[in-house]
This record gives structure tokens, sequence and C-alpha cells, in this order.
């Protein structure tokens, strides 16, 4: 027998309304927090970390990753790769571009162009430059000189959308001038110029991050969440001597971070298997806020 068109509407009406009143009052584990599953928190792999693995097999490296949970990489090379090539292996494994490492040449005169197209095809748009030469920061007049330059860059790159980011290693923590290089070179920057952050490059320069981290609101766009130990050269994330209870809020806050990579460098057991367990106990540090 047809049920009436009037009646199959309440009866499916009733049927929410009970599902509602069910649920009501209860809430996901993570609700309110940024976790994996919330589209917030965009955890991904920087491919050094697995370096060698990718010189042999990088697409399954990529297939590796991403059945872990990572769900994007940054790049440090192309391992011979085309941008298309890159791109394929990518949409095939479900993952993103969130960044890649390029040196600060490849960002210079015709070979901007060169780079913006290469980085469209991966859909990337965070360009970092890892390393300034030392004749671009040996003085507090180069530091301010070499500032200025990526001003020029940054506003060359955002009709395409594109960010400019310089991410530190130890040198930027020592005094050059009587100033710190990384407040030198980030205090003449413009707000587009983005840093990511290296939470254990600057552990390992003798310095917690947090301090520095909030000192720039809302330019931390990226963030190298990596750990550093004064006694075991092999800790993974979240084993080291950060401060973690005071750098997770403010990158999951008003440092206005996007993306949370994850590089280890040392390795207790296969540099994949680090990776993996690396993004186990972020996954941790994420649940436990």
């Amino acid at each position: 027998m047809t049920m009436n068109p009037i009646r199959q509407i309440a009866r499916a009406f009733a049927i929410v309304l009970l599902c509602a009143i069910l649920t009501a009052g209860t809430k996901p584990a993570y609700a309110g927090k940024a976790t994996p599953g919330n589209k917030k928190v965009l955890i991904g792999l920087q491919l050094y970390s697995v370096r060698d693995d990718c010189a042999r097999d990088l697409p399954g490296v990529l297939k590796a990753v991403s059945k872990m949970g990572y769900s994007g990489v940054e790049f440090a090379g192309y391992y011979g790769r085309s941008a298309e090539e890159l791109r394929k292996m990518l949409d095939e494994d479900g993952l993103k571009c969130y960044g890649t490492h390029i040196p600060l040449d490849t960002l210079l005169g015709d070979n901007l162009v060169k780079t913006v197209e290469f980085n469209k095809v991966l859909g990337n748009k965070m360009l970092i430059v890892p390393w300034i030469p030392t004749e671009r920061r040996n003085t507090k007049e180069k530091i301010i000189e070499t500032a200025k330059l990526f001003n020029d860059i940054s506003a060359k790159l955002k009709p395409y959308g594109m960010i400019l980011g310089y991410h530190n290693h130890m040198d930027e923590f020592k005094p050059v001038d009587g100033e710190i290089p990384f407040d030198t070179f980030f205090s003449h920057t413009n707000k587009d110029v983005a840093i990511q952050f290296d939470t254990g490059n600057a552990m390992e320069a003798g310095v917690q991050a947090a301090p520095f981290i909030k000192r720039y609101p809302g330019r931390v766009l990226s963030v190298h969440v990596k750990d550093h130990s004064a006694t075991n050269p092999k800790a993974l994330l979240g084993e080291g001597d950060e401060h973690w209870n005071e750098v997770m809020p403010l990158i999951l806050g008003p440092a206005g971070t996007r993306y949370f990579i994850i590089e280890q460098e040392s390795y207790a057991t296969t540099p994949l298997d680090c990776a993996e367990k690396c993004l186990r106990n972020f996954e941790k540090m994420l649940a436990n806020r």
C-alpha cells in the first residue's frame, strides 16, 4: 500500500527529530579542539626526513606517507621529477603540497616565472627559502637589504596567490652587530613575508620557540614541528626539550599557523618508521590540547 505523501514527510521529520534528541548533549571527543580531523590542522611531512627513501622510490614513499595519515608533504628537492609527474603522484595518493624549500636564486630575475609555473602545477602556495647566503646576512645592513629583497619578491608573487616565506636554522639566533638576525630580518620584512619557524633548529641554537613565535602574531604560517634533546640525539617529536605546553597554544591560535610540517633528521629506527611515530606523537599532543 502506498503511504500518503503528507504522512511520508511527517514520518521523515519524526525520525530526524528523534535522532536529534538522542544525540543532544553529545559531541565528538575532539570538538572545539584543533585535531587531525579538523580542517584547520593540515599536517604534512617534510620529505627531507625520508630523503634516501625518496631517492630510491618516491612513488612508494608518497603512498606510505599517505597511509600513515599525513594529508600533505613539503618538498626539499624534486628527485628529477617534473611538476606534472609530482602532481600526478600526489593526486593518486590524496596528498597536497604544503610547501617547497627552494634556493633564493630560483626567485630572482627570469627564474621567478619558471618557479611560479612549476608550483602552479604542484598546487603549492608556500615558497620557502631555507637558507640565505652568508654574504647577504653577515652584517646588520646586509640583513636589512635582504629583508627588502624579500619584500619585493613577495609583492611579485602576490598576484599569483603565492606566499614567500623564510625558514630558520641556527645562525638566525646568533647575534650580528649586536642584534638577533631573526628579529632584524622579520622586523624589516612586511606582513606578507611569512615565517616558517623550525622549533628544533631554534632549540639546537639554544633558544625556546615560544618567545619568538609570540612576537610575530599572524605571520608564522608554517611550522616545522621538530624536537631537539641535549641528551638524546635520536629523540623524536615530543621526546625532547621543547616546551610544547607553551608552543602548542601559540601555533594553534595567534601565530596564524596553517601548515604543521613534521621533520625528523635523526633515526632510532628507519626514517619512515620515525616519520610515522612522530605523527602519532603529534596527534597525541593535539588530543591533549
